[in-house]
């Protein structure tokens, strides 16, 4: 496996996902704690690697924010982001490799990311913490529900199995990282009430906030 390994372009990859996402035991679960880290109305909200919206859609749902605006480079994923969304003019579909630096799209109150950026090798996913750090207002939360590495490889068979996935059907494109690294990270660049919030195996919420006063 490499850096450069990432299947999510070719439809045929976003396809089988989509067909089994609603059946990821315990999603709804780390769903849920995601959205209590949401204020009741957040302004603006981001969502990195939006896949088919399913998380946005639970989180105008809950929150009813303002303005949103979603992100994914997947051609796949993106006509059903537009065929959700484009009717909406409270969304902006925007197609984006997150390999790129984030695009200058204002501040946001509530940047937020579902099962995508375990999908970048480990130098970008801390640059891009760093990146959705400089894009938070004052107060606003980042809530990554993401893939990370088990602590061994017997307990990552483990968790293929409860996936009933086999081994050699493993994602070549996911690059996992263990999630005290990332929790690490995070504090580092500045986010305050950092913590895993919740976690299933190799599903967990990492989330924090940047802080209402001082600069980092």
């Amino acid at each position: 496996m490499t850096d450069a390994v990432n299947l999510w372009s070719e439809p045929e990859h976003a396809t089988q996902y989509l067909q089994r996402a609603d059946t990821m035991p315990h999603r709804v679960a780390g769903e849920q704690a995601l959205l209590e880290w949401l204020s009741d109305q957040p302004p603006r909200v981001l969502d990195l690697g939006s896949g088919d919206g399913r998380l946005l859609g639970l989180v105008r749902t809950a929150c009813e924010p303002r303005e949103a605006v979603v992100l994914d480079f997947s051609p796949a994923m993106l006509e059903r982001l537009r065929e959700r969304f484009g009717n909406d003019p409270a969304v902006r579909v925007i197609e984006h490799d997150l390999e790129r630096p984030l695009p200058d799209l204002g501040a946001f109150d509530a940047i937020v990311s579902s099962f995508a950026i375990h999908h970048l090798g480990d130098e970008r996913k801390r640059t891009l913490y760093r990146e959705i750090f400089d894009r938070l207002v004052p107060g606003g939360v980042f809530c990554n529900l993401e893939h990370v590495a088990s602590p061994t490889p017997e307990l990552h068979l483990e968790f293929l199995t409860r996936l009933d996935v086999r081994p050699e059907d493993d994602d070549p494109s996911n690059k996992l990282l263990d999630v005290e690294t990332q929790l690490a990270w995070l504090r580092d660049i500045g986010f305050v009430d950092v913590d895993c919030h919740w976690k299933w195996r190799e599903l967990t919420l990492l989330a924090g906030r940047r802080p209402v006063t001082g600069t980092v």
